[in-house]
């Protein structure tokens, strides 16, 4: 059912035109791309989720990157911030592999889905308050889909106000706003929040956010979900009925 219905959302993602600065944007960056992409061809069209459809932990970021996702087709593949993420997802056993390239490289998400706030690369890396709007309703969606995700981890304070507004627009009553924080957590409903610093290249580059504390908020979204141990029949366990 959820694969099912995250197709469906996707199929809608990917055809979407409702902010046409981000439409302008995305094929302008594409027509342009600096040379260490020249000559490569562009995805240029809204970026849509990807990963685990029974997954338990849903990642919300901010935007695709001009030159990672919006170049590739797939969100956090091909830029610095995946470089710094799938590491870290691999360790903690949500990625098989700690990679991520290109669409066709293998990569698979165990127990993990990845979207983001807004699916189209804005510039400077700053969506419009109406454009984070336009696109919330994608989220909505992919949260009331994925029926087994009560984790949300959230990377920088974009994302994490982007799911707090997702959560209200399911119906979830947010009686005080949870601050965001690097490793804040949350409560609202069923789901549990889990914040960390944007794993972009000012944060880490900074030392902002380091590979251990990115890694400790992974660990802690493993404890919470499972106690840190994979759950029997998921995809690269021992006891997964098809053996990957």
């Amino acid at each position: 059912m959820s694969g099912a219905a995250l197709a469906q959302i996707n199929a809608q993602i990917v055809e979407c035109v409702r902010c046409p600065r981000l439409v302008r944007w995305r094929h302008k960056v594409a027509i342009n791309p600096p040379a260490r992409y020249a000559g490569q061809r562009y995805w240029a069209r809204p970026v849509p989720g990807f990963g685990d459809p029974a997954a338990r932990v849903s990642l919300i970021g901010l935007a695709p990157a001009a030159h990672g996702g919006n170049r590739t087709g797939r969100v956090f593949t091909g830029d610095r911030s995946g470089d710094f993420l799938f590491p870290v997802l691999h360790e903690t056993g949500f990625a098989n592999q700690p990679t991520s390239t290109h669409a066709g490289d293998q990569l698979r998400l165990i127990d993990l889905y990845i979207s983001a706030v807004n699916r189209c690369a804005p510039p400077d890396n700053k969506p419009t308050p109406l454009e984070r709007d336009n696109c919330l309703p994608y989220l909505v969606l992919e949260l009331t889909a994925l029926e087994n995700a009560r984790l949300l981890v959230c990377l920088g304070a974009f994302a994490w106000d982007g799911a707090l507004r997702a959560l209200s627009g399911l119906g979830h009553e947010l009686p005080r706003k949870p601050r965001f924080g690097h490793g804040a957590e949350a409560q609202v409903g069923p789901y549990t929040l889990l914040g960390t610093f944007h794993p972009s290249q000012q944060n880490t580059f900074t030392g902002r956010l380091t590979r251990g504390m990115f890694l400790e908020v992974f660990v802690r979204a493993r404890s919470l979900v499972d106690g840190g141990v994979r759950s029997p029949g998921s995809p690269d366990s021992p006891d997964s009925p098809d053996g990957r």
